[in-house]
């Protein structure tokens, strides 16, 4: 019987890329964002729940979209209950709506300005659509993590371990409450044998890096599928409990399982 994922924000991005990876290994995945060809798309970017699930599909495992608005508990519930009669192994918080603002035009002068000059909504965003919407999914599918002795991992960035005068006041205040909660949860699940890890991909090449690509050095990036094919192997770790309650860098797993995370 195939295993069941979830993994929230999959419309683009870090999140399609996890969920084709694991397709890719034969999984089950739920995808779930606001985007769908049946409804809106939230993004110039592109990309809809539909279209990850089809991906999912071509690449050997079975898709499900669901369209969620994280911010919504109730929505988020309907899915619970949606995929609780399969069961669920694996859960991916990749649901962040704190980038919305940076890939518009202008985006990255409001981004780099000093937090009073910066409008409170980015801070909304950051904890509404990141932070809460983590702590939600992650509560609301314990249960089901705890029948299965499950997974979850929570992609999350290496500034919310250490402040990095680089980046933005709310930016690194919702990193960091990421890697409490990840913490946290991972000492109540335990028991279970759950163990909870967060994750920090390096840069990767997703819709919003490439848009703006003059800007970076990809020399040394990592794909979407390349960050998924981590995630992958962490699912299939018989050690995984040996790494709950921390964060870790793709780079440094990608070694520990041998996986190719740059193509």
């Amino acid at each position: 019987m195939a295993r069941v994922a979830w993994v929230t924000g999959a419309s683009r991005g870090i999140g399609r890329g996890v969920a084709v990876a694991l397709g890719a290994a034969g999984w089950t995945v739920w995808v779930t964002a606001r985007s769908s060809g049946a409804g809106s798309v939230t993004s110039h970017l592109g990309g809809t729940v539909e279209e990850t699930a089809a991906a999912v599909d071509a690449a050997g495992g079975r898709g499900i979209a669901a369209v969620c608005d994280h911010r919504d508990d109730d929505a988020v519930r309907s899915v619970v209950s949606r995929l609780a009669p399969s069961g669920l192994d694996l859960l991916v918080n990749n649901a962040w709506g704190g980038y919305e603002r940076l890939v518009v035009r202008g985006g990255h002068e409001e981004w780099v300005a000093p937090f009073w000059e910066q409008p409170v909504e980015l801070w909304d965003r950051m904890f509404g659509g990141g932070v809460r919407a983590h702590y939600v999914a992650t509560a609301l599918c314990a249960p089901l993590l705890r029948r299965r002795r499950g997974l979850v991992v929570t992609v999350s960035m290496e500034v919310g371990a250490a402040h990095d005068p680089g980046h933005n006041v709310p930016y690194n205040v919702a990193k960091a409450a990421d890697e409490r909660l990840v913490e946290a949860t991972a000492a109540q699940l335990a028991d279970a044998g759950v163990a909870s890890v967060g994750l920090y991909p390096g840069l990767v090449r997703t819709e919003g890096v490439l848009q703006a690509a003059e800007f970076f050095d990809l020399s040394e990036s990592q794909s979407p599928e390349g960050v998924g094919r981590v995630v992958a192997a962490l699912a299939d770790d018989a050690s995984v409990l040996e790494l709950t309650g921390r964060s870790w860098r793709v780079e440094d797993l990608s070694r520990r399982y041998g996986v190719d995370v740059a193509r």
